[in-house]
């Protein structure tokens, strides 16, 4: 007999492994960067650690080396903890493909497109699943650092979430809730969850952590004492505003808010516009260029903002159709196009690679309800979207540069084209094609460009177009344990650890 979410909700785990959940006051103060901070401190103090997200909706996904789909943050927090990638760590992955619908992904693949109404009445069964990968990890780890999503104080979402206190009780965690003093109001935001709240929701919680301060801490004191004496919860920490950090961004909001733009400068003579599409999907293929001491970005919007660029890269989109229909209303298709004539190198990543081609096939309406889309045309290429999504990693060769590459692919479209394939992988397969200049190329693979020696190939290449000498040596390197170190380092100065130890039970 199948359970309803009321149900459910009263359940808690058998498994005896501490927990300690991260919640936010609302999306993007912080929750998926602190995860990872604290799996790589209990990492380096000797514990087994994995983290935890019942639910995420982002267009930000990762493939297992199982070939399973789970969300991107989930996978850098497991590098956190030095773990492989594991779909139980992100049992339910929501990406949306339009404003109404979206696709479900439940333990690594997809279960179906559904609407609002279709997911409430899923959702047991969501749960269901996460619950059981939550005990499946917690059986082989010390601990478990689970992050929750949005806000818990989401009135017309409470009853039926499955990601924020619901799961904190049925894994028996303690709740710290982060505010983002960066945008304001934080004190505002950390009382006003608190009074919305019910009361079984308050008991959870242990204290509360402010994200992003940039100043003198000693003006917060009498804030602090305030919140904790109407609360009856302290602040455990006030973390630092930490710039250049060099992980991956898990959400949009800092995308959108235009934390990858970067001017050209003197030393930085090389300019690349991402296309920002209105669906676009793993944007984060791009930062490894913001390591790049000669490389500026410009985050494309409008017409308007796409002046000369040195290249123009169309990243992923969850629906190519209404994204091609949206680059063509905004004049920014014609623009590509103009510097196409004008032998600016164009690239395509998954379905912007689509894009370059001549034509789209929908035939089961996966993306649209458009049958057959007109590409740009920048390539003979021709792509059919297949029922069955391709979920793999792969690495292997770029035929152009003889240099290895590696990343993973997540797509439905099964492309053909006359043009000789652009990378060779281990397996056999082939992915890709270039025009045959070599100036219009695209391929399936997210994470073309982490690795070092490729993407210096390339940006030698575009230096060269330029009449600028290549550097000919690796200027950047693309590593994130750096990065996890110097967050580790700055949270665990600025956390109460004592206290952390303390509502983990250890």
């Amino acid at each position: 007999m199948s359970l309803s979410l009321a149900q459910l909700f009263t359940r808690k785990s058998s498994v005896h492994t501490p927990a300690l959940m991260f919640q936010g006051t609302c999306s993007n103060a912080g929750k998926s960067i602190l995860t990872a901070a604290v799996c790589r401190i209990l990492l380096q103090d000797g514990l087994s650690v994995a983290p935890f997200k019942s639910q995420n909706m982002s267009l930000n996904s990762f493939v297992t080396k199982n070939g399973e789909e789970m969300g991107r943050a989930q996978s850098v927090q497991a590098q956190a903890a030095r773990l492989e990638a594991d779909v139980r760590m992100n049992p339910v992955l929501i990406k949306p493909n339009s404003d109404t619908s979206s696709q479900i992904i439940v333990m690594g693949k997809p279960v179906g497109n559904m609407n609002v109404a279709n997911y409430l009445e899923y959702k047991p069964e969501a749960f269901l699943q996460a619950t059981r990968a939550f005990d499946a990890l917690a059986e082989e780890h010390d601990v478990i650092i689970i992050e929750g999503a949005g806000s818990p104080a989401e009135v017309n979402l409470k009853h039926h979430d499955i990601v924020n206190m619901p799961m904190a009780r049925y894994a028996k965690a303690k709740v710290l809730l982060i505010g983002d003093i960066d945008r304001g109001g934080v004190f505002a935001s950390l009382l006003g969850t608190m009074e919305i709240l019910d009361h079984w929701e308050r008991e959870l919680i242990a204290g509360f952590v402010i994200n992003r301060f940039r100043g003198d801490k000693s003006l917060l004191e009498d804030a602090l004492d305030f919140t904790e004496k109407r609360t009856g919860r302290p602040v455990l920490g006030v973390i630092d505003y930490i710039a250049g950090l060099g992980l991956p961004e898990e959400d949009s909001v800092g995308f959108k808010n235009g934390i990858y733009d970067s001017l050209r400068t003197e030393d930085k003579v090389l300019e690349i516009a991402l296309i920002d599409l209105p669906h676009i999907a793993n944007f984060t293929d791009i930062e490894p260029f913001l390591t790049e001491p000669d490389v500026s970005l410009r985050i494309v919007r409008t017409i308007n903002d796409l002046a000369a660029p040195d290249a123009v890269i169309l990243p992923g989109s969850k629906n190519v159709a209404t994204d091609l229909t949206w680059l063509k209303h905004s004049g920014l298709a014609a623009k590509i196009a103009a510097l196409h004539r004008k032998s600016t190198p164009i690239i395509g990543i998954c379905g912007g690679f689509q894009m370059l081609g001549r034509q789209i096939k929908d035939p089961h309406g996966l993306e649209s309800k458009r049958q057959n889309i007109n590409g740009l045309g920048f390539l003979d290429l021709e792509t059919v979207l297949a029922w069955d999504k391709t979920l793999t990693r792969q690495q292997g060769t770029h035929r152009l540069s003889g240099l290895p590459i590696r990343g993973y692919e997540i797509h439905h479209g099964q492309s053909m084209s006359s043009h000789a394939p652009l990378l060779h992988f281990s397996d056999g397969r082939t992915c890709g094609v270039s025009s045959d200049d070599g100036l219009v190329w695209g391929s399936y693979l997210h994470g073309i460009f982490d690795d070092d020696h490729f993407r210096r190939w390339f940006l030698d290449g575009l230096r060269l177009g330029q009449g600028l000498a290549p550097m000919g040596r690796i200027c950047a390197s693309y590593d994130l344990e750096p990065a996890f170190d110097r967050l580790a380092d700055t949270v665990r100065s600025q956390l109460d650890m004592k206290q952390v130890y303390r509502l983990l039970g250890l």
